[in-house]
C-alpha cells in the first residue's frame, strides 16, 4: 500500500492525500477508527440476557471484500505500532470503541450474576481485541465468526466464570 495507489483508488492526487494525512501512518489510523466505527453500533449494544449471545450478536456479518479490505489495511501497517502518537492515543481510538462494547456486556452479565464479580475484565477485553489482532497481523487471516465463537467458547466464558 503506498500513497500513490490510494490517491489512485479515490481519485485525488497524492499531494491531496498527504494534506489530509501528513504520513501513511495517519492514514492507516484513521482507516482503522472509521473501519472500528462503521463494525458497532455503541448505540445499539445487544442485551439478549446471555454473554455469549451477546458477544455473538455484536459480530456484524461481513462481507469477504470487507473482511479482505481491512487486512490489507493491517497488512499495511509496518513499523505503525513504533509511532509515537500511535503509542500515546491511537490504541485507545482504534480499539477503544471494542473494549467499551464488550466491557459493558461483561459488566451486564455480572450484575446478573452469569460470571464471577472477580472477573479480571479489563483482562478480558484486551485479550479478545489481542486475538482479532493476532489473526489479522500474524495469520494474515481475517478475524472471523469462527474464531470469535472458539475464543469465547474456550477461553473468555471459563475465564469469566472462574478466575483464578
Amino acid at each position: 500500500m503506498t500513497m500513490d495507489k490510494i490517491a489512485i483508488k479515490v481519485g485525488t492526487g497524492k499531494a491531496a492525500c498527504y494534506r489530509r494525512w501528513a504520513s501513511k501512518v495517519k492514514l492507516v489510523k484513521d482507516a482503522l477508527i472509521w473501519m472500528n466505527r462503521n463494525q458497532l453500533e455503541l448505540e445499539k449494544i445487544p442485551n439478549t440476557g446471555s454473554l455469549r449471545n451477546d458477544f455473538l450478536a455484536v459480530l456484524k456479518p461481513h462481507s469477504m471484500e470487507e473482511a479482505n479490505a481491512k487486512l490489507r489495511v493491517l497488512g499495511g501497517l509496518g513499523t505503525f505500532w513504533l509511532d509515537e502518537e500511535i503509542e500515546k492515543k491511537g490504541i485507545t481510538e482504534i480499539f477503544g470503541p471494542w473494549t467499551e462494547v464488550n466491557r459493558t456486556l461483561i459488566q451486564r452479565a455480572m450484575e446478573r450474576g452469569e460470571i464471577s464479580k472477580k472477573a479480571n475484565v479489563e483482562l478480558v477485553c484486551k485479550v479478545l481485541n489481542s486475538m482479532a489482532t493476532y489473526r489479522a497481523l500474524i495469520e494474515r487471516k481475517p478475524p472471523d465468526k469462527g474464531l470469535f465463537i472458539a475464543l469465547i467458547d474456550n477461553v473468555v466464558m471459563p475465564a469469566l466464570k472462574n478466575p483464578g
